[in-house]
């Protein structure tokens, strides 16, 4: 539950663009270096950045990195 809190919080934060690219939008969250994904749509854009944030988090899990809170939310 705390890790689907934290990925909801940082899609809140999520911000997008359009880009000249295949995959046209873009997004990334502000705070979370590294973690950002693209997409043909908006709706496969934020499911890409769903998925690059929970491995984002699992990577730094496994490697005993912190992980910085979003607002009130932690891992």
């Amino acid at each position: 539950k705390l890790i689907k809190e934290y990925i909801e919080a940082a899609l809140n934060r999520a911000k997008y663009e359009i880009i000249e690219d295949e995959e046209p939008f873009y997004a990334e969250v502000p705070g979370i270096k590294g973690v950002w994904a693209a997409g043909k749509t908006v709706e496969e854009c934020r499911r890409n950045l769903v998925e690059v944030i929970d491995g984002w988090i699992i990577v730094r899990l496994k490697r005993g990195l912190s992980i910085p809170a979003i607002g009130k939310h932690r891992i």
